[in-house]
């Protein structure tokens, strides 16, 4: 009974803060409707996206990852979207410094700038910042993979992260609410 009484308060609380799900789809003005049928205009417009291409490899990770995210059956033919992302800023940081001031671990810090396009117009603008740190180990290939795996794992963070934001865009767009500027 107890246990029926905090999930039914923590729906209630949810349902008080204006918490709405992002991919459901509003059958009625006031109600929503939770029978399995998710919206498909989001998903659909954010299939219409093309990521365009990038120089360096840390660009090229977050690209596969959004494509993955965004049109999982393909790029578009005639795509309604373009998005441009940037690597703006790598920065290592030295951490955890022995005696004699040298370091036994790195952190990480990617800033990515992305902007999203409809007919040449500017839509969505905003910059995706991820952190990650690794140790820094006597076996060189260690190290690597570690790097690795660490620019791997930030790319995923940072086309989540825009994934979402793109997201939140074509949902506020569809329903008319909110503020888009500061996507």
């Amino acid at each position: 009974m107890k246990k029926r009484l905090i999930a039914l308060s923590m729906f209630m609380f949810l349902a008080a803060c204006g918490f709405e799900p992002l991919y459901v789809q509003k059958k009625h003005d006031n109600l929503w409707y939770f029978g399995g049928e998710f919206d498909r205009s989001i998903s659909s417009e954010m299939a219409q996206i093309k990521v365009e291409a990038t120089g360096e490899r840390f660009g090229q990770l977050i690209r596969n990852e959004l494509l993955d995210m965004l049109t999982p059956l393909g790029v578009p033919h005639k795509p309604k979207y373009r998005l441009v992302i940037s690597l703006e800023n790598e920065v290592v940081y030295d951490q955890a410094l022995r005696n004699d001031i040298t370091a036994t671990r790195k952190r990480v810090e990617y800033t990515v700038g992305y902007t999203m396009f409809e007919n040449g117009k500017e839509i969505v603008k905003g910059n995706s910042v991820a952190f990650g740190s690794y140790d820094i180990l006597a076996n060189p290939y260690s190290m690597t993979i570690a790097q690795k795996k660490v620019m791997k794992d930030s790319a995923q963070i940072i086309a989540n992260d825009i994934s979402l934001r793109i997201g939140a865009y074509f949902h506020s767009r569809i329903t008319k609410k909110g503020s888009t500027s500061d996507l």
